[in-house]
């Protein structure tokens, strides 16, 4: 029986205990939105340190880690105009939202914050829309 799914939990795991610690560590919402956002428009130049590690360690763990667990395969498209909609898209969403599924869906959800919940919703509905759009009425992916 396939245990892929245990990746999934572990993730999960280990990305909601990233936003207690960092809860409770600064006292602020571990937003990746945000935390990248502060460094991009300056408004994050008193913590730009712990801004720029955290950014490091989601870049760079992962390559760290390759070598346990090899190659991950993936479902992604190879077409470059799909990614770079998404990309776009993606990020128009989280700045109109004021945030991205880690500051609303791992940490807003958690505090029991209904804007949180709100946007969340709002995430995976427009995911699935776009699944549905792109891959079974339009068939780009």
């Amino acid at each position: 029986m396939e245990q892929d799914w245990i990746w999934g939990l572990i993730g999960g795991l280990l990305i909601g205990s990233g936003g207690a610690v960092y809860l409770l560590a600064n006292g602020r919402i571990m937003g990746a939105s945000g935390i990248l956002g502060g460094l991009v428009d300056g408004s994050g130049k008193s913590n730009w340190a712990e801004r720029a590690a955290f950014l490091a360690g989601v870049f760079l763990l992962p390559i760290a880690l390759l070598p346990l667990y090899g190659a991950v395969e993936t479902n992604i498209t190879s077409n470059w105009w799909v990614l770079v909609a998404a990309g776009l898209l993606v990020g128009l969403g989280t700045r109109i939202a004021n945030g991205c599924t880690s500051g609303h869906g791992v940490c807003g959800i958690s505090r029991l914050s209904f804007r949180g919940l709100i946007a969340t919703g709002f995430y995976i509905f427009a995911g699935g829309a776009t699944v549905l759009l792109f891959r079974h009425v339009w068939g780009i992916i």
